[in-house]
């Protein structure tokens, strides 16, 4: 169990960084000083209190990132109750069966979600308050009486601060390390979804990495346009920030990538945390249509060219990232391998993490310049512990597992889930199949279950070969499957590219085989696609935008 107390790092940020700015929407321009966002916090505290809310309670929240989201999250932390943060993205049905299971009693919601969810199906909630407006939504008590409640929260607060509130005002009341903070449902691949349990300490555990390794620092800049519902986001672009004084902005729009040129430029992050889909977009449609040039080409087999030609392209991606951000932390799923490898030729401050939900989320992380590709980063020295179960763990690939400070209580209602994937001695089973260098550096080849078992013993890793084939001309997106005893490509085409070229749908089978060709020719023996099957739609995906595999199998 860790030495600092989460909730007292929390409280002494904000009195050490009360004039500083603390949260801004970039939409709105609204923006909160950390002595305005703990007055806030402190409201509604009192709010809690006066409709009956009691530490340990559960309180939902759905809606985008905005100041009014962050505030009920950090408030309802440092009551002392537990937060079930929900992505806004998951469908109504998903969602109302989220706050019952959770025995949420109180939810916050934007109004646009609000108009897709049908209260008289969520009996436990006493009130559901608005985070767009001051106002309740909802009331399973009595609405009349919610409304008063409301309306006497600000007499009450100058009631009880009546010289005004101050930071000597802030302090919160101390919880076991062990209690639950938070029950993040996954939005995972498989197609059931359930609520991790998250104490203090595995909050805690990532705030002090983030702190002690200065990811992010008093005074640092953060955009943040991850979703703040998934671990990922939470933990690195809210809490870990708030936690020393770092001004985040909230982005809350879809991060299109114009959308992120233009916020980075004005706010120039001093960090950029991203998923690998955004790296992915700017490598096939900036950049690889430049240095696939035949004429770029030969200029980049001169050693003296080349080096200038990727200068250039180093910088301005440096400079369409804001230009004044230390590293871009690539995580939440894999990152495309030639991707990858070019980011890493041309010097780009970049490095890759891993994590999970069940960790809250990290696991391992390397700063740029000690970054290794084709891993994903180091067991986190102190926190964190990792083995592979297989004979060699540096040699011969096994299921990943992990234990220390940040891995879960368990799954919340749901011990047979636990049981499952937490053994008797602690240690988390990932699910994730890779091996470990005696430095604790962790390489990822494929999930569990998914990976493929040939009839000669050979592990196929379908990732690997999807990652590959996405970089293929006209092809936006893929799995691979075995059926049968073929190994079959379902592709969606790159319909954009296909435009620009002037094709016709009915000559993609021909380029199709061309690619299934070509892939073939980069691929083991034993992993080439016998055939490529075409959709006419996009895979469906989860809230993260990971393809729902299960429903391809």
């Amino acid at each position: 169990m860790l030495t600092e107390d989460l909730l007292n790092i929390c409280a002494e940020s904000f009195r050490n960084n009360w004039a500083l700015p603390a949260l801004t929407e970039y939409t709105s321009g609204a923006t909160l000083t950390y002595g305005d966002m703990a007055r806030r916090i402190a409201r509604t505290h009192l709010f809690f209190e006066l409709n009956g809310v009691k530490p340990g309670d559960k309180i939902a929240l759905m809606g985008k990132n905005t100041i009014s989201w962050v505030v009920s999250y950090m408030a309802t932390l440092t009551y002392g109750a537990v937060i079930v943060p929900i992505l806004q993205e998951f469908n109504p049905r998903d969602a109302q069966h989220i706050i019952n299971h959770s025995d949420a009693v109180m939810l916050f919601v934007s109004d646009s979600v609000w108009e897709t969810l049908d209260f008289d199906s969520l009996p436990a909630i006493k009130v559901a308050m608005s985070l767009d407006r001051n106002e309740v939504l909802g009331s399973h008590t009595s609405g009349d009486r919610a409304r008063k409640v409301l309306d006497a929260t600000a007499k009450a607060f100058n009631k009880r601060y009546p010289n005004g509130f101050g930071k000597g005002n802030v302090k919160y009341r101390m919880y076991s390390p062990d209690s639950v903070a938070e029950i993040n449902y996954t939005s995972g691949t498989t197609g059931f979804s359930k609520g991790v349990m998250l104490t203090l300490n595995n909050l805690c555990g990532n705030v002090l990495f983030g702190k002690h390794s200065r990811l992010h620092y008093k005074g640092s800049r953060c955009l943040s346009f991850l979703p703040l519902a998934h671990a990922y986001g939470c933990a690195f672009d809210m809490l870990a920030p708030l936690c020393v004084g770092t001004h985040v902005t909230l982005l809350g729009k879809l991060p299109t990538p114009k959308l992120l040129v233009k916020a980075m430029g004005e706010v120039k992050p001093t960090l950029i945390l991203c998923v690998p889909l955004i790296l992915e977009k700017i490598y096939r449609k900036q950049l690889l249509p430049i240095i696939s040039k035949p004429s770029m080409r030969r200029l980049m087999a001169l050693p003296i060219v080349n080096k200038r030609i990727y200068a250039k392209i180093r910088n301005k991606l440096v400079e369409a990232f804001g230009g004044e951000f230390e590293q871009v932390i690539v995580g939440g799923a894999p990152l495309n391998r030639e991707v990858e490898e070019f980011l890493y030729r041309i010097k780009f401050p970049f490095s890759v993490g891993y994590g999970m939900t069940e960790c809250g989320p990290l696991i391992s992380f390397t700063p740029w310049r000690e970054f290794i590709p084709g891993s994903s980063g180091r067991t986190l020295k102190g926190l964190m512990y990792s083995k592979v179960l297989s004979d060699n763990e540096v040699c011969i690939p096994g299921e990943i597992c992990v234990k220390g400070e940040n891995v879960m209580k368990g799954y919340y209602k749901n011990p047979e889930a636990t049981e499952a994937v937490l053994d008797k001695d602690g240690w988390l089973h990932t699910g994730d199949m890779g091996t470990i260098s005696n430095a604790g550096t962790i390489f990822i080849k494929g999930r569990y279950k998914t990976m493929i078992l040939t009839a000669n013993g050979q592990n196929i890793y379908p990732e690997e070969i999807e990652a590959k084939l996405n970089n293929m001309p006209y092809v936006a997106e893929s799995l691979v499957v075995e059926r049968g005893k073929k190994l079959v490509a379902l592709v969606y085409p790159d319909y954009e590219a296909m435009d620009k070229a002037r094709l016709r749908i009915e000559m993609m089978p021909q380029i199709m085989e061309k690619v299934r060709e070509q892939l073939n020719r980069i691929t083991a023996p034993y992993e080439r696609i016998d055939e490529i099957q075409l959709r006419a739609n996009e895979f469906e995906k989860t809230p993260k935008r990971s393809i729902k595999r299960y429903l391809y199998q």
